[in-house]
């Protein structure tokens, strides 16, 4: 199968420049917070490999892991089946949302809210850096969404040069942009040691990664890949989880106020993510209602996860 039309060089530049030229504080955003990213990713991965790695760094990547082998685990039965119903497969990824929401909320905003106020001492100014980390998360998936080319599959092919990507890695690209605030999140909730902020929200993405990766592996069929490939992608797509963890790591544990913000930035990215393309997804074949269903219970197993481990 033909993954990717071969295109010059040139012509690429040209729709890159075009689309920063139309959309420039976007694109200037976009690219000092890839900066920031990969400096933060490289610190972090530099920590690990020179063995300067804290509890808290080995903690986040554990969980940025767990993430992986979930989507993993979850793409296997892909190699079995011949294919999964559209009511299913709404239900399971409102299932998802529901507790990427829950988690949002509670794993990631409600802590924030505490070490906001704790480091200002005052609540307003707590929920403040709250919300400055949640304008960011939007910022960074919004430009993110502009400038990568992938697949929606309500709206179809989206961001720049996308005309000249194949559908296969249209997907492809779609799953790493939806794995990363999931990586991120993981990475942010440890990035202070605290298992107690960490472990609910790992284990609620743990989960919730599961049907993921099988709604992924399917799609990937479906879109024209064999089996084994479709599981192989679904797999691979699943290292940005590890990827995402580091960088949240690097993103939290520099100056105290990184900390609420940080957690803020990770909830905006997990809500747009669920508002933007999960759940517009769920409702498109006519399942509103078993995939709504599907995000209460997903919604209440991550607040009684929360409750429980937290």
């Amino acid at each position: 199968m033909e993954l990717a039309q071969q295109e010059h060089p040139s012509t690429w530049r040209a729709t890159w420049l075009a689309q920063a030229h139309a959309h420039p504080y976007t694109s200037i955003g976009l690219g000092v917070a890839l900066a920031v990213v990969a400096w933060l990713l490289i610190a972090s991965l530099w920590r690990v490999a020179t063995g300067d790695a804290d509890a808290a760094l080995r903690l986040g990547l554990l969980g940025g892991l767990a993430g992986f082998a979930a989507t993993a685990a979850g793409a296997l039965p892909a190699l079995f089946l011949r294919s999964l119903s559209s009511r299913t497969e709404d239900t399971m990824l409102g299932l998802a949302a529901g507790m990427m929401l829950a988690a949002s909320s509670f794993s990631l905003i409600l802590p924030g809210l505490a070490a906001g106020e704790q480091i200002t001492g005052h609540t307003a100014l707590g929920a403040l850096t709250v919300v400055v980390g949640l304008g960011l998360g939007v910022l960074l998936m919004l430009g993110l969404d502009q400038f990568t080319p992938h697949e929606h599959a309500h709206l179809g092919p989206c961001g720049a040069g996308c005309g000249r990507v194949s559908r296969v890695w249209l997907f492809v690209f779609a799953i790493a942009l939806h794995n990363l605030p999931e990586g991120m999140a993981i990475g942010v909730s440890f990035s202070q040691g605290d298992l107690g902020v960490g472990l609910p929200l790992t284990t609620a993405i743990a989960i919730q990664d599961i049907p993921e990766g099988l709604a992924v592996a399917m799609a990937l069929k479906a879109a024209g890949l064999s089996p084994l490939r479709a599981v192989q992608v679904a797999v691979i797509s699943g290292l940005m989880e590890p990827l995402g963890a580091l960088l949240g790591i690097g993103l939290a544990s520099g100056l105290a106020l990184a900390y609420p913000i940080g957690l803020g930035l990770a909830a905006g990215a997990m809500i747009f993510v669920v508002s933007h393309e999960v759940i517009p997804e769920t409702h498109r074949n006519g399942h509103q209602t078993p995939a709504t269903i599907g995000l209460m219970a997903g919604f209440a197993v991550m607040m009684v996860l929360d409750t429980t481990l937290g």
